[in-house]
C-alpha cells in the first residue's frame, strides 16, 4: 500500500479532481516503465509511485486537464 504520497496532496494537484489524477498518474507511468524497464527491475519503487512522486515534486506537470 501507498502512505507516502498522501492522496491529499496529489488531489490537490488536480484540483481535486480524482479522475484526472487517475488518468495524469496512470499516463506517467506508461512513459517510466517504456523508457525504464530495466531501471525499475533493480528498484523497489513501482512505476505508479515514482509517477506521483514526481507529480507532487513538481517535476511532472499534466499538460491537458
Amino acid at each position: 500500500m501507498m502512505i507516502e504520497p498522501s492522496i491529499d496532496k496529489l488531489l490537490e494537484k488536480t484540483n481535486g479532481n480524482r479522475y484526472v489524477l487517475c488518468t495524469v498518474v496512470a499516463k506517467r507511468a506508461k512513459e517510466i516503465e517504456s523508457v525504464r524497464r530495466l531501471e525499475l527491475a533493480d528498484q523497489d519503487k513501482k512505476s505508479i509511485t515514482l509517477a506521483c512522486e514526481e507529480l507532487i515534486e513538481g517535476k511532472y506537470k499534466p499538460s491537458n486537464y
